[in-house]
Parts: C-alpha cells; structure tokens; sequence
C-alpha cells in the first residue's frame, strides 16, 4: 500500500510538470503575440506606403492631363504658325497623300491656278498636269501634251523623284522637288529659279563674247607675232651682217647696241606672246605618241649656239635602259626643255650644262616615272629666294644676275605646264656653285621599237676614252661600262697616246682637247704605227671635221650631245667590223671622203616673199659655195622645185598666193611619182607655242624661227649637202 507520503510526492511532482508546462505555453503565447505585432506593424506601414503612392499616381494622372492639355495647345500654335510660314514664302509648297491627291498646298503653288476652283484638297496630281496643258499653264516646248504627262507621271512614281526643271506660260522657270516619305506621302516643293535662269543666260552670253574676245585675241597675237617678228627678222639681221662690214670702233658700238636691243625684244615679245597664248588655251594638252630623247637632243641643238659663244659645253645623259617612245604633248614637253635649259645656259658663264634623264618603268600600269633634271655651273640662287622662282613675272633680284634680263615668265610657264601634265618641278642651288632645276612626269610607253643597248663584252672588251671636260668624261665612263666595256679615262691627247696598247679596241676622243685635236690626235697615231686602231671623234661642230683632210683616218663622227642611237650603231659597228665604217649610220649619213666629190654646186631654194628678207638671206650664204634661187610665193616654190630641182628648200610659212605649209604639200605629193625626197626647212616668224608641231606635221623637215641666224642657216647646209656636189665649205675653211 502506497504511503501517503509517496502520494504526496507524485502529485507534488505532477503539479510541477503542470506549471512547467504552463510556463511553456506562456512562452510561446508571448512569443507568438510579439510575431503578430511586428507584422501588424509591417502591414500598416505597407498600407500607408501604398495609400501615399495612390496619392502619388493621383498627381502624376493629374499633371499628365495637364500637361497634354498644354502640349495640344502647343502643337495647334506651331501647326498654325508652320502653315502662315509657308503661306508667306514666295515659292510653292504642298502636301499629297498616298494616292497622289492633294492634302493642301499654300497661296504660291496655287497661285499658278488662279481662277481654277477645281485645284483644292482632294484634287490628283494627274489632274493638275492634265490642267497645266489644256489651260496652256506650262510651256512645254515642241513636246506634245500627252508625251509631256507621261513623262512627269513616270517621274512621281519613282521612289524618289528626280528634280525637274519646268517653264510657265509667263516665261519663270520652277524646280520641282519632290519628297516621298515612308508612308507614300509627297512633300512637293517648287523653287521659282528665274532669277538664276537668266543670270545664267546672261553669263552663258558673256562667255560666248568672252570666247570669241579669245579667240580674236588669239588670233591677234599670232598674227602680232609674225607682223612684230618679220620687221625685227629684217632689223637683226642686217645689224648680224653690218657687223661684218669694216666699222669703226664707235659704228661698232652703236651697231652692237642696236642688236642686243633688238634681241632682248624678241625675248620679250617671245615670253609674253607665249604666256599669252597659253592662258587663252587654258593650257590643253594633245597626247600623241613621241620620242622623248629626241626632243631633248632637238632643245639640245637649238642652244647650240648660244652654248658656243659662252663656251660652254652642253651634255645629255640619258638613262641607256630607259625606253624614250612616250605618249604625250611634245610641243609641251619641248617647251618645259626650252626654258629650263635656257635658263641654265642663260646664267651659267663658264663651265657646263648638262641634261640628265633617269626614270622608273611600271611595267604594270605600261607607264614611267621620268625624272629630268638640268644641272649648270652657273650663279645659283639664294636660299630666301628659291622658293619664289616659280611665280609670275618672278625673277631674282641682286647684283649677280642684273645683266640678265627677262620677263620672268619663263618659269612660271614651265610650272604649269608640268603641273598640267601631273609632275611637279624642283630646284636645288647654291650661291656661286649652281644650279640644278628638274621635273618629275609619268608618261605612258608607247608602242615601238624602244633602243635596245648593244652588249659590248667580248667585243670591244677596251675602250679609252679622252675628253678633258669631267662631267662628260663621268656619262661615256658610265654608259661604257654599263655596256660591257672596260673604260679607260684621258683628259688630253698626249695622256692617251701614252695609255694605248694592244689591248684596246676603240678610241672615242674630243675633237678639242687641249693639247691637240681629235684629227691631230687620229694622225699621231698612224705615224706611231696604230692605224689600225678604230678613232671616233666627238665635235659639237661636225662640219668642221668633215672638211679636214685628215678626216678618211678615223672611223666616224659622233655630233655632241651623242643620241644613244648613234652610240649604239657606232658601237655595234666596230664591234662587227671595226676597220669598215657603217655606211649610212645616224653619226654620218655619207662618208666625207665622197662628200664634195661632185661637179656642181648645191642648188639651194629659198621661197620668202619679203625683199628685206631675201637680201639678209644672200648675204648670209655669199660665203658658202652654193646656187641660192628665190622664189615669191608658194606657187613659185612648186614651179621651181621642179625646174630648178633643188637640193634643199627654204620655205617661209607666210606668203601671198599659197602659204609654205600649202606649197610643201604640194611637193610632197609630187615626191610620190619622183620617189625622191627633198628637204624643207621652215622659215617661220610665228612664235606661239605649238607652231612648231604644225609645221613639222604639214611635212617640213625642219623649221628655223626667225630673226635668221647666219650660223644655223650654215649648218643646215652642210647638215643637207649632198654627196655629188661640190664643197659648199671650202677645205681650208671652217663652218661657222
């Protein structure tokens, strides 16, 4: 039996167990109440956030009306102000929808229709053009009506139309412009461009009178230029030979001064006519197919004289592998040759010029890149002033260079030009040391025969070279070595003779060294027992050779500066056969040694038709062994030419009856039956620019421009005399 006291202790302990229990419910009941607070709370601060936001949205919703409110009004002012600012402009305006019919247009477009109801919202723009050509609106010219619709209906329906240019009945001129937006709508516009309708007509007028301005002024100048040229041919060249008339020492004076004078006006009037003429062509290149290294030996020839009375020495040094058929304006290029190497000989007083040409073919494109420079010894330029030589009518100024005078045009035509023909020029000085003026130009190669360079190993293995001028002793050094050759260097005769051995093949010497000549040089030799050995002379002056005696001891004549072709065949001739000249070569057409071997004199025609002329030509020539005839006309040319047979013909381009260029046709096509060739050198005083390609293509061989020098008519002589007549220079004398 339990006891009570056992009793007791279990309900005690029970009791316990209640109220730990009941402690525990509390807990989770307090724990539970403080969970249900704190959400509570976040529930009325989420409520309260989102009844503020609701009061947010509220204004937004409401300053949103507002504001579309005020944005409508906005809208309805700049609709209204848009629309009275294309009611206020001057040239029409208006809308079309996606099926061409007009939404609206402003007072100017509708203004052509004026009186026409039926042009309004809603009208099509087919209609309007059907309006435009029954009511007579538009002039459309000899296009019939139906003709002028369909096409402007092809050019609406284009997705961007092209402008269009049309002409009321009222004689303005509109420009359409028209716009297609995405949807299909067309914003048209129309531009009234009357105004600039006739200010163009007007300006195409005033270029017309402006033209023709031109062209009489051209047509003045080239008739300026024979009718200032023709005197002045007459004024110098009777001061040339009244200087060869016993003169005291005052006559001599006054005759040299009134010769200088007039020379330096012929190279005024030349520069300014030129300049002239070149402006009034707006400098238009005429490409054809040329030799570019015998434009320069032609440049090279022409400064001849002007080169041996400074004594100087002109050389060329052109590239060997350089092909020298080119497409291009040689009268162009000649004239840019002209006047740089007319400059240097001009400034240069002792020394050298020499032209030197090198260039890159492109084998690719069929072009080169040809780079020409023109070095002298002269005063040379300082170093603040170089950059101005190009400018028009620029020539520097000081003390060095005030005896040479000129328009200084020269330059600054050559600029041009080349920059027309897509080059550029350069310069390079030094006070005192020089100058070296040059262009750089790509021309095309053309098709032909390009010089092909003789392969001289194995067959002139030794050549000795005399000349005592070093720049030219630097190009043949060069050019003979690039061909196979060894080169051996003289400066005078006697070093020469002490060099040769058996080893050498050809001696190439100068004719004017300084201990001896080049015939003295050629008769030493075959007195020391080597006449065997081939001797080529060089000569600026190769008449002065041909009439030596000793002439039939050297193999051949070589006329400074030497054309690659005449090296070439000189070389591969001796390269061949080196104790037989090659008959007929470049270098000597016929041997000297047959030359003058006839029994009649030269028979030479000379067709001028101005006396003064005529007189100054007969005292030029009174030395030469020849048969000079006049005639006065073109039609006395050709009569004489036949009767009178001549060897070779003077021939002035401007003459009564039947010009030069008229008469030389003519003897040439009578050549065809003859088959024999006479030559004809033109007498011209024309000096524009170009002339020369125009008489050299009517079929002259030659052309001299006048005043005549008496050392040109000389040489063109013994250049031209034939095999079967008598000397024209006598053997004891020299050409001039």
């Amino acid at each position: 039996m339990m006891s009570l006291a056992n009793k007791l202790a279990q309900e005690r302990r029970a009791r316990l167990a209640a109220e730990r229990l009941l402690e525990m419910k509390q807990a989770e009941l307090s724990a539970a109440n403080r969970k249900l607070g704190l959400h509570a709370m976040a529930l009325t601060k989420r409520i309260g956030e989102t009844q503020a936001e609701v009061e947010t949205v509220r204004d937004e919703n409401e300053k949103v009306k507002s504001d579309l409110t005020r944005a409508n009004a906005k809208i309805e002012v700049a609709e209204r102000r848009l629309w009275h600012s294309m009611q206020t402009i001057q040239d029409g305006f208006a809308f079309f929808d996606d099926q061409s019919r007009l939404i609206g247009a402003n007072a100017a477009y509708l203004s052509v229709f004026d009186g026409l109801d039926e042009v309004a919202p809603g009208i099509t723009y087919a209609r309007i053009l059907e309006i435009l050509t029954d009511e007579g609106l538009i002039d459309i010219g000899a296009e019939t009506s139906v003709d002028w619709q369909a096409r402007m209906l092809a050019r609406w329906a284009q997705p961007q139309p092209d402008p269009v240019v049309i002409k009321l009945w009222n004689g303005e001129y509109f420009k359409m412009i028209d716009q297609r937006g995405n949807g299909g709508d067309v914003v048209s516009l129309g531009l009234n461009i009357t105004a600039s309708v006739r200010h163009e007509t007007e300006l195409k007028a005033a270029r017309e009178r402006a033209e023709a301005a031109n062209r009489a002024k051209s047509a003045f100048l080239a008739n300026m230029s024979h009718e200032i040229r023709t005197p002045m041919n007459g004024i110098v060249g009777m001061t040339e030979l009244m200087s060869e008339t016993p003169l005291d020492d005052e006559q001599r004076l006054y005759l040299n001064t009134i010769r200088n004078s007039g020379e330096a006006l012929l190279v005024i009037i030349n520069d300014v006519l030129d300049y002239s003429k070149i402006e009034a062509d707006k400098l238009i290149l005429h490409p054809e197919q040329f030799d570019f290294e015998r434009c320069i030996l032609e440049v090279a020839m022409l400064m001849q004289p002007s080169v041996r009375d400074k004594g100087l020495s002109l050389l060329v040094d052109y590239d060997l592998f350089l092909p020298t058929l080119f497409v291009g304006d040689p009268g162009r290029v000649r004239q840019v040759l002209t006047n740089l190497v007319g400059n240097a000989v001009k400034f240069t007083a002792e020394g050298h010029v020499l032209i030197r040409v090198t260039g890159v073919p492109n084998t690719d494109s069929e072009t080169c890149d040809i780079h020409v420079a023109i070095e002298d010894t002269g005063i040379g330029i300082e170093a603040d002033k170089v950059g101005h030589i190009f400018g028009e009518f620029n020539q520097v100024e000081d003390e060095k260079n005030r005896e040479f005078e000129g328009t200084g045009l020269g330059l600054a035509i050559t600029k041009r030009l080349v920059t027309l023909m897509g080059g550029s020029v350069w310069v390079e000085s030094e006070p005192g040391q020089g100058s070296c003026f040059g262009f750089r130009v790509s021309l095309p190669t053309a098709e032909g025969p390009q010089p092909a360079p003789p392969d001289l190993a194995g067959r002139l293995s030794h050549v000795i070279v005399v000349e005592d001028l070093a720049a030219n002793r630097a190009i043949l050094s060069k050019q003979l070595g690039r061909l196979g050759a060894r080169v051996t260097v003289c400066i005078s005769g006697g070093e020469a003779l002490s060099a040769i051995d058996d080893s050498v093949d050809l001696l190439l010497c100068d004719h004017d060294l300084p201990d001896m000549d080049g015939l003295e040089l050629a008769t030493t030799l075959k007195d020391r027992g080597w006449g065997d050995l081939p001797v080529v002379v060089m000569s600026v002056n190769p008449g002065v050779i041909h009439a030596n005696p000793a002439r039939h001891l050297i193999e051949g004549v070589l006329h400074k500066p030497i054309p690659r072709a005449e090296l070439y065949s000189r070389l591969t001739m001796l390269g061949r056969t080196p104790a037989m000249p090659k008959a007929g070569s470049i270098a000597e057409k016929t041997p000297v040694k047959q030359r003058g071997g006839g029994h009649r004199k030269m028979r030479v025609l000379a067709a001028e038709d101005n006396r003064t002329n005529q007189l100054i030509l007969q005292k030029m020539v009174k030395d030469l062994n020849i048969d000079l005839q006049f005639a006065g006309n073109g039609i006395e040319a050709v009569e004489q030419y036949q009767t009178f047979s001549p060897d070779l013909i003077f021939m002035d381009i401007s003459m009564p009856k039947m010009d030069g260029k008229q008469a030389t046709a003519e003897i040439r096509r009578r050549e065809i039956e003859t088959e024999c060739h006479v030559p004809i050198v033109a007498l011209t005083a024309h000096a524009m620019t170009g002339d020369d390609q125009g008489i050299l293509s009517a079929g002259l061989d030659h052309y001299l421009t006048k005043p005549l020098q008496k050392q040109k008519i000389h040489q063109i002589i013994v250049d031209h005399q034939p095999v079967e007549v008598l000397p024209v220079i006598a053997e004891n004398a020299e050409a001039d």
